[in-house]
Order: C-alpha cells, then sequence, then structure tokens
C-alpha cells in the first residue's frame, strides 16, 4: 500500500535543502505539509520550493527537533501570498 504524498516546503541553500518551519499562534513551531502543489502554491506563492514526503516520513524529520507537529493544508492567508510566520 502506498503512502498519501505530501508536499512541504523548503529552504534551498547553496548546497542542501531544510524543511520550512512555522510557527501557530501561541508561537510553538511546527511543519506544514499540502496535499497538493497547488494548495502549497495558494498559501506561500510561485517562488516556494517543495518536496514530496510521506507523513511518516516527515514525522521522522522532526521528531527530534522542538516541533509541535504537522499542519496539512494551513488556510494562511491569500493576499499578496504573505505566508504563515516562518519559524
Amino acid at each position: 500500500m502506498s503512502e498519501v504524498p505530501l508536499y512541504v516546503p523548503v529552504r534551498e541553500g547553496a548546497f542542501s535543502m531544510s524543511l520550512r518551519l512555522f510557527r501557530t499562534d501561541s508561537g510553538r513551531r511546527t511543519a506544514a505539509a499540502f496535499s497538493s502543489p497547488m494548495r502549497l502554491t495558494r498559501v506561500l506563492g510561485a517562488g516556494q520550493r517543495w518536496i514530496r514526503l510521506t507523513e511518516p516520513a516527515l514525522r521522522r524529520m522532526i521528531e527530534d527537533l522542538d516541533v509541535t507537529g504537522i499542519v496539512i493544508d494551513p488556510a494562511g492567508t491569500t493576499a499578496h501570498h504573505k505566508s504563515p510566520q516562518a519559524a
């Protein structure tokens, strides 16, 4: 059985990529993931880089970080493609 893919925003450096983390309204760090590239683009803009991961893979990547959890398809705001508060 195949896992449902998630589209996860990343930051691209000169030699590597890292997960882009965000903050909840209460200030806690969280990972964001989207069910489609279109949903990710709608919230974060066309220039946002992403990678495809399964939920278990993303959970393993954040398990040793001080991250509250994963928010799937966060609404954000669509005005001017303003993104959720980056961590």
